[in-house]
């Protein structure tokens, strides 16, 4: 009876805690936006090799243009998970946001959230 009173935790997962920008929003698809509202990404288009740039397109319509850098205002709040309020447009689910509070940030350990090399032919 315990079991079935208690909730299914979502898994701890851990990243790196210096991890790209780039990176953590390609795998989270999440955005807090300057005024403190959490956004669900639908697309993000990089604008160029050299240029560490990028489009991001939030469920809700809204366009932002974002630099790579890992000490960003952007990349600190999702590391510590800052935010006032969930986009009630962008309609983020529950089991979205459960997964991302049990997500732990280490500087030691964690994924690198490297890409998956091509298998040869």
């Amino acid at each position: 009876m315990k079991d079935k009173e208690k909730a299914k935790e979502p898994p701890k997962r851990y990243y790196r805690k210096r991890i790209e920008l780039f990176k953590l929003i390609d795998k989270i698809k999440l955005w807090p936006s300057r005024r403190g509202i959490l956004h669900g990404i639908k697309e993000i288009e990089k604008l160029g090799e050299q240029v560490r740039m990028a489009r991001i397109t939030t469920h809700c319509g809204k366009t932002f243009i974002i630099n790579d850098s890992r000490n960003s205002r952007s990349a600190r709040w999702l590391r510590n998970k800052w935010f006032g309020k969930v986009c009630p447009v962008c309609k983020i689910p529950g089991w979205k946001l459960e997964k991302y509070s049990s997500t732990g940030f280490k500087r030691h350990y964690g994924s690198l959230l490297a890409e998956d090399k091509q298998p040869k032919d």
